[in-house]
């Protein structure tokens, strides 16, 4: 199942795809796709609802396909010719950081600029979506407690978040930094999340293609270690990092300006688009 939310920011209401790639509104049935509705039972009920039934609903602004994101949990250097193209070894354990809440931002909305960016980066990488509350579980069982999974850009302002002391942090959490969607898969669509491929294009141009197949630390792996240090909570959102081609890895480095336009996609979790625009307040 797909799950999707439609409509002006704020304002939107819950929805699915059907089998023809059409939007289904599902606002009869429930209020919106929050925590609540991520349990494998609530789910299930979902996927009993008679698509044919549900009005179609016409062409649509997508946004964040589920309300209610508690925390966005963040892997760094987790393909191991990603961390060579950034000069640092692989690490011996997943590195953790958190990005702002408020850089959440619909997969076609536009990425803005933060005021005096010049190094702002891109990074396709696969997000999973937590169903339910998993607190230091073992990592046998760690995919039970996943809702699905989407496409993530963890966009990235390289001087801030290298070259500005202290911690990754201030360099992922500009407003607009994570476009999540357009939909949010649910698990049973997606029976093995170390077999996807991803990709993502610069004006056009391809510049990241790898497959989660080599990350170094899997999806159970993360959601069991990630769980060890903090308690995880229906709705929280995991992005499990990037394979190479970011622009800090180009020779020279190439970074994002007013203008250019990405597009990215994740086998089976659907293609995301977004142009940069400059700083406004």
């Amino acid at each position: 199942m797909k799950l999707v939310r439609v409509g002006p920011p704020g304002a939107e209401r819950p929805g699915l795809i059907d089998a023809q790639g059409r939007v289904r509104d599902l606002s009869g049935v429930l209020g919106d796709v929050g925590p609540q509705q991520l349990s494998d039972a609530a789910l299930a009920q979902l996927a009993n609802v008679d698509t044919a039934a549900l009005p179609i609903v016409p062409d649509a602004r997508f946004g964040v396909p589920w309300t209610g994101i508690g925390k966005i949990i963040a892997i760094g250097l987790n393909y191991a010719d990603h961390a060579a193209e950034a000069g640092l070894p692989p690490p011996a354990e997943p590195i953790i950081f958190l990005k702002a809440n408020s850089a959440l931002n619909g997969p076609n909305d536009a990425v803005m600029l933060p005021r005096g960016s010049e190094k702002t980066d891109w990074e396709v990488e696969l997000g999973v979506v937590i169903g339910k509350t998993a607190r230091d579980v073992a990592q046998g069982d760690a995919l039970s407690h996943v809702a699905g999974y989407c496409v993530v850009n963890d966009v990235s302002e390289r001087e801030f978040q290298l070259e500005r002391g202290g911690t990754w942090d201030k360099g992922k959490g500009c407003d607009t930094f994570c476009p999540v969607g357009p939909w949010l898969v649910t698990r049973d669509e997606v029976p093995d999340p170390q077999a996807l491929g991803l990709w993502l294009e610069v004006n056009g141009q391809r510049v990241q293609n790898g497959s989660t197949a080599t990350m170094i630390f899997g999806v159970a792996h993360l959601v069991s270690y990630v769980s060890r240090f903090m308690t995880l909570h229906p709705g929280d959102l995991i992005c499990t990092g990037t394979p190479p081609g970011v622009g800090m890895g180009a020779k020279p480095p190439r970074y994002l300006k007013a203008g250019d336009t990405m597009r990215l996609g994740v086998d089976r979790l659907g293609v995301q688009a977004q142009t940069v625009v400059a700083y406004a307040k």
